[in-house]
């Protein structure tokens, strides 16, 4: 295993004058990397991994990473990397698209299931799906597509992709516009949206567009760009998602059943030439997100830290950024953002996904073609 001895950086959040004043900075001891709050260090557990995306853990500790280009790996501590797992689904592994997210049922136990997002090839170019199979041995089993989405794009761009299981048992999918902006107002398509969904991929009864002639009634919320963070509040139990704004406007959003989040209609950020997007930062019946980034940060994975491995961690939400190449602490009152740190500023490659460990600690896959696998351990005062 290998520690990293850099150096962490704080930074304030963008576009909040108030919360840049609480910056501070931080220093960095041998291979004790010294935040605002914590000691820890960064151990690559593994590398080789080519371009990680989602990462969940199996009871028995070992974990389940998905590659974009269509492999599915398990790592098991003190064993390493296994070869790739057989039986994965058809994947469309072009751009941003290939074998994506991967969670397990909440009864996985009982049932053995486990979920994956993905790109498929169909007519009109890509869409995103969901699948679900079994591991047995190195392969999986019993494996069916339960969704695929419409929301067609003849390029590799935006397919969200994120999964996470409420508390009410249902299966919630980001589904990116696909580059098609103004679909994301338009909820007789999937583009830009974050579906609800029962486990076998059929309807819940009680989504809120259910028996409406003018939406689709898989549709939880819409007016998304491109969310690739998704997680359970595990204390408000609700869904939380953070999505790509265009140049600025990355936001983070409280999801509310119904709700439109205003893309493109509405957004903080400008067009990549510099322009203007839509009528502004907020309109009438279209919900402000709770946090953006402006500059963007490239916004992908997302967990709150609810662990003993770390207690003065506990509550903040960590956001990984892809263009600044760090793992962001933010620092909550209630839905309120009061400060970022950001750890281990360019020293983290591509963030792509990080999650809380079983074990309570923190653990990262760096997004490129020879990816990493690193776990945040807490080091004694």
């Amino acid at each position: 295993m290998v520690h990293w001895r850099r150096l962490a950086t704080v930074a304030g959040l963008y576009g909040f004058a108030a919360i840049a004043a609480a910056a501070a900075s931080v220093s960095v001891r041998a291979d004790v990397i010294e935040s605002q709050v914590q000691r820890f260090e960064a151990v690559v557990l593994t590398n080789g991994l080519k371009n990680p995306w989602g990462l969940a853990f199996l009871p028995d500790g070992r974990m389940l990473v998905t590659e974009r280009p269509g492999r599915l790996r398990v790592f098991e501590d003190g064993k390493g990397l296994s070869e790739p797992v057989a039986g994965v689904p058809e994947v469309a592994a072009r751009g941003q698209g290939g074998l994506l997210d991967i969670v397990l049922h909440p009864d996985h136990a009982a049932n053995g299931w486990i979920y994956m997002s993905h790109a498929v090839p169909r007519e009109g170019g890509a869409r995103t799906a969901v699948s679900r199979a079994r591991l047995d041995g190195g392969a999986l089993r019993d494996l069916e597509t339960v969704f695929v989405a419409k929301n067609p794009g003849s390029g590799g761009v935006h397919f969200g992709s994120r999964l996470a299981f409420g508390t009410d048992g249902k299966l919630y999918v980001s589904a990116g516009e696909r580059g098609n902006a103004n679909q994301a107002q338009n909820p007789k398509n999937h583009n830009g949206t974050v579906l609800r969904l029962n486990d076998d991929g059929s309807i819940p009864s009680d989504n809120s567009f259910v028996g409406q002639n003018d939406a689709l009634p898989s549709i939880f919320t819409y007016g998304h760009r491109n969310p690739q963070g998704m997680i359970r509040h595990p204390v408000r139990n609700e869904i939380w998602v953070h999505e790509h704004g265009p140049q600025g406007g990355d936001e983070i959003n409280r999801l509310v059943g119904g709700a439109n989040y205003g893309w493109p209609v509405v957004t903080f950020g400008r067009s990549y030439a510099g322009f203007s997007i839509g009528e502004g930062s907020a309109k009438d019946g279209m919900e402000p997100p709770l946090h953006h980034w402006t500059p963007s940060i490239a916004p992908s994975g997302m967990m709150f830290y609810d662990g003993d491995a770390f207690p003065r961690w506990r509550g903040n939400l960590f956001v990984g950024s892809l263009k600044f190449r760090y793992l962001a602490r933010l620092v909550l009152d209630g839905t309120r953002v009061v400060s970022e740190e950001r750890l281990v500023e360019r020293d983290f490659r591509r963030v792509r996904d990080v999650r809380q460990g079983p074990d309570g600690m923190i653990y990262v896959l760096t997004d490129e073609s020879d990816g990493q696998l690193i776990r945040l351990q807490p080091v004694p005062e």
